[in-house]
């Protein structure tokens, strides 16, 4: 029985992990490290209560929620059981993407086609609010057999993290450094970003400066911002970093370079109001590809990660959870805008 306490306690003092989570995920990670196995006892509630000096109805409450999901049984007058030592089959996951927009349905669509029927998914969309991320993960914490994440990038992402079973976590899309040796698949933007633009480069010298939009509260990636200044600096290319695009103030003899959709759809729309040709008299560049950029205009040059692949491959780890660390691979997509 010691050894059941002690993973309990090794969840002590984890920020936002309260006592009944903690007796919860505890008795998981006894199961789940083979420290008991199915139809083995577990501790009685007295007997809880004494060792961890917790309240009746907090241990109670936990092996509720571990009766309620199969993983302990309650045999009458005798006690608590460990009824399976699958606690790792991924039957339900939670999954945590940053908003609902035309790639995370991609993701979604193929994600769901990797997996097999009897898999259930629930998403949650933080909308890069570090309060929605630590609201969803407090929600979601044990309840599921399977976390799949995209992080946000700050401070308190780490210790939010932290609450989650490492051997049931995968990062994906954004990869944010955590404590321990956990799963992710994700993208790279430094690299990716300037070898983007070094390939382009003769087609964007032909215009007269290059700009940027970058919002400095979006979640753009600082690394693209560091990315474009270099490219600036290493081509001897004039360009700028503009906080929007102002609706009507596209010019002739500009390349311009956005992640926000929004911005992209107004820019167009400006091009022909002014008559002035996508990939001659103005030049565009778009972060993340999709079906749309692909026909609009004749195409719009994109350089973006493989989504689809990322969905297939956060499937196969839901199906098989080894240890993966993978990066995506980004693809440069020349089209007829720039």
């Amino acid at each position: 029985m010691k050894e059941i306490y002690d993973k309990i306690l090794e969840l002590e003092g984890i920020p936002g992990y309260s006592k009944h989570q903690q007796l919860v995920q505890g008795i998981i990670n006894a199961i789940d490290d083979k420290v008991v196995s199915k139809n083995d006892m577990l501790p009685s509630v007295n007997s809880m209560i004494k060792e961890l000096g917790v309240a009746r109805e907090t241990v109670a409450k936990a092996y509720r929620e571990l009766v309620s999901r199969g993983i302990v049984e309650s045999k009458n007058r005798m006690g608590y059981y460990v009824s399976t030592n699958d606690v790792n089959r991924p039957t339900q996951v939670a999954l945590v993407l940053f908003n609902h927009g035309s790639l995370q349905e991609v993701f979604l669509k193929y994600f769901r086609a990797h997996l097999p029927a009897e898999i259930h998914f629930d998403t949650f969309f933080h909308h890069n609010k570090i309060e929605n991320f630590e609201n969803i993960i407090q929600s979601i914490l044990g309840k599921y057999s399977m976390y799949i994440i995209t992080p946000i990038p700050h401070p308190k992402t780490r210790e939010i993290l932290r609450l989650l079973p490492i051997n049931k976590l995968l990062m994906i899309d954004r990869y944010e450094p955590i404590d321990g040796d956990f799963s992710h698949i994700t993208q790279e933007f430094e690299q990716s970003t300037y070898r983007a633009f070094a390939d382009l480069n003769d087609r964007i010298q032909r215009y007269d400066e290059l700009i940027f939009f970058h919002h400095v509260a979006s979640s753009t990636p600082i690394e693209i911002v560091k990315s474009f200044k270099k490219y600036l600096k290493d081509f001897k290319m004039k360009g700028s970093i503009r906080t929007e695009y102002i609706s009507g103030s596209v010019e002739k003899g500009k390349a311009y370079f956005t992640l926000q959709n929004i911005e992209l759809w107004t820019l167009i729309k400006d091009c022909k109001e002014k008559g002035l040709t996508i990939g001659k008299d103005v030049g565009i560049i778009s972060h993340n590809d999709d079906l749309i950029k692909e026909i609009v205009c004749d195409g719009i040059t994109t350089y973006s990660a493989d989504f689809m692949l990322l969905a297939q491959k956060a499937a196969e780890f839901v199906i098989n959870p080894e240890k993966i660390k993978e990066t995506i691979p980004t693809i440069l997509k020349i089209r007829n805008s720039l």
